[in-house]
């Protein structure tokens, strides 16, 4: 059975900073494509950044490119995103997803997830 643990989310101003943290269980963590999605109230959950198996590709959305990074370290089966320039409509519970089909393309959707983190809560304020 898979675990997502999420850590470091919290409280910050804007145009601050935070890094996110998933520590995952399983064998086959570097086959994997890792997500980091979001959900603000009365939203729906959304891709935000995600990393192929490799390390080698990566997607970010619109509203954060140029202002986060993901990355994994394969070897501790961690993915990580830093969030920099945060704004208030960052503010979302942010889940570690795991996409444990082999691929050689990104999926964005929430469907092509098969295991979920329990969630952080990101607050920006102004």
């Amino acid at each position: 059975q898979v675990q997502l643990v999420e850590s470091g989310g919290g409280l910050v101003q804007a145009g601050g900073s935070l890094t996110l943290s998933c520590a995952a269980s399983g064998r086959s963590f570097n086959s994997w494509t890792m997500g980091w999605f979001r959900q603000a109230p009365g939203k729906e959950r959304e891709c935000v950044a995600a990393i192929l198996w490799s390390g080698r590709s990566t997607y970010y959305a619109d509203s954060v490119k140029g202002r986060f990074t993901i990355s994994r370290d394969n070897a501790k089966n961690t993915v990580s995103l830093q969030m920099n320039s945060l704004k208030p409509e960052d503010t979302a519970v942010y889940y570690c997803a795991a996409d444990r089909t082999l691929r050689w393309v990104i999926g964005t959707g929430k469907d092509e997830y098969d295991d979920w983190g329990q969630g952080t809560q990101v607050t920006v304020s102004s």
